[in-house]
């Protein structure tokens, strides 16, 4: 009984929060902005029963921090905690929409489809590790890091009989190196949303560029994959290709498969274009367009297709069943919000200015551009997402003026998660990886990732200096 209210008062804070920022965000009243801070306070209680202070420690040591600091600089507590709370309401909004893309996902056999579509493309080991780094990202967009289980278990289902070490480098690595260029460009990644928004860099260039990267990125993929394929002396394709014949043997028949994949792309198109269109055409903050666009053209989509009761069920289920259990971020990021707002009343930013100034003096060639990275990998390292870690560096990037294109340290700031994410062993994406294939995350992560994501930083810290150099 306790359990169940604990749920229900977590699911009413979520929900009251999410619909009083959308609602405020459009019609701005005091006194709902009030009730919005006390159930963001409310999400931080109830989950603290939810999941137990011992499984909360980092975003209620985010939070504490910031009261902490607020007490020391005379702030009045209750004005610090009102304004803490709302600081990250734009992500809680997104975070709680965004999970929603996958109902869609789920609706059709959409990846056995692609791969009996396009098995004529897929027919060596290059060929289907390169697809497999280029799906990952575009599954990325409606599934976020859920797409590295996801692709797993299908790639797992293809690949069922080969087993070793060297067919789990092949898989792991292709998915996991996939998500981290992921979150260069996908603009339904919180992590990117949010520093494009906070850095009010140029939507169309920060994707653009970011595309680029990752096209390099997934090249580079090969150039490694070729040298650990002769380390591990195991002919990838011919294993392959056995397998793929099993797969179309059982495939559907090729009208129902070609209507299905025009049907993903057609997803895929409608929503990243709807999104990108209206952005520069809506005078309303990216993070807030984002979360709107996407239930809209969710809601679209069970219309057309007539399944609208099916959509019914689906968000009483989530709402139900799932909305609780995703509330760990949301912890993180109304923490992280205290911590930024409480530092804004430090000297925090101008003694952070002061530090790169020094570094500078030290080594002149050193600018910031360089260390962002740096920053963000050993913040990964410590067990913070990159997420969290975005929040918390762009926030603080944002109080302090750089002389340098805003997309060129969103670059810097993302090229830190995409490794972070291929290395650290203590972050969801190589959690989860694990738990799929049973390795170690230092395994999953430095072991098979190491001297990819060394090269990838040097060539892409090079790209960056080199556009300094040219725009300043």
């Amino acid at each position: 009984m306790r359990n169940r209210a604990v749920t229900a008062g977590l699911t009413t804070g979520i929900i009251g929060f999410t619909i009083l920022h959308f609602f405020t965000y459009f019609q701005e009243l005091d006194s709902l902005v009030v009730i919005m801070a006390v159930c963001g306070f409310a999400i931080v209680l109830f989950a603290t029963f939810y999941y137990g202070p011992s499984n909360l420690k980092m975003p209620l040591g985010l939070f504490v921090t910031g009261m902490v600091i607020f007490l020391f600089t005379d702030t009045n507590l209750i004005n610090g905690l009102r304004e803490g709370l709302q600081q990250m309401r734009n992500m809680i909004g997104l975070l709680v929409v965004i999970p929603m893309v996958s109902w869609v996902l789920r609706e059709e056999a959409f990846l056995e489809s692609i791969i009996s579509f396009g098995h004529r493309l897929l027919n060596s080991s290059r060929k289907f590790y390169l697809g497999m780094v280029s799906f990952t990202q575009i599954i990325a967009y409606f599934l976020l890091f859920g797409a590295i289980p996801m692709m797993y278990q299908f790639v797992s289902m293809i690949l069922k009989d080969e087993k070793g070490e060297a067919w789990e480098y092949f898989k792991g690595t292709a998915l996991l190196r996939g998500f981290a260029l992921s979150v260069m460009w996908v603009l339904s990644i919180p992590s990117f949303a949010y520093v494009v928004e906070i850095m009010d860099a140029s939507l169309s260039l920060a994707i653009l560029q970011g595309v680029a990267v990752a096209i390099f990125g997934t090249l580079l993929t090969l150039v490694f994959t070729t040298k650990e394929q002769k380390r591990y002396q195991v002919n990838f394709t011919a294993g392959l290709q056995k397998e793929i014949d099993e797969v179309l043997h059982h495939s559907k028949n090729k009208k129902e498969m070609n209507r299905v994949v025009r049907e993903f792309a057609t997803l895929f198109i409608t929503l990243f274009g709807s999104i990108f269109i209206l952005s520069f055409f809506v005078e309303i903050e990216l993070l807030v367009l984002i979360p709107l666009t996407i239930v809209i053209w969710i809601v679209c989509y069970y219309i057309m297709k007539r399944r609208v009761y099916k959509l019914a069920q689906i968000a009483t289920r989530y709402i139900k069943d799932e909305m609780a259990s995703k509330s760990y971020q949301l912890c993180v990021m109304l923490g992280a919000g205290m911590l930024i707002t409480s530092l804004g009343y430090t000297s925090f930013a101008e003694n952070v200015v002061t530090g790169i100034y020094s570094i500078q003096d030290v080594i002149p060639f050193v600018n910031v551009l360089y260390l962002l990275p740096i920053m963000v990998i050993i913040l990964g390292f410590f067990g913070l997402g990159p997420l969290t870690v975005m929040v918390l560096v762009a926030g603080i990037l944002q109080s302090i003026h750089l002389p340098y294109p805003p997309e060129l340290i969103v670059l810097a700031v993302t090229l830190g998660s995409s490794i972070s994410i291929m290395l650290s062993p203590v972050i969801m994406p190589i959690i989860i990886l694990s738990g799929s294939n049973g390795l170690s995350g230092f395994k999953n992560g430095l072991r098979f990732n190491g001297w990819f994501a060394l090269v990838f930083y040097i060539v892409v810290m090079a790209y960056i200096q080199i556009m300094v150099f040219l725009t300043t």
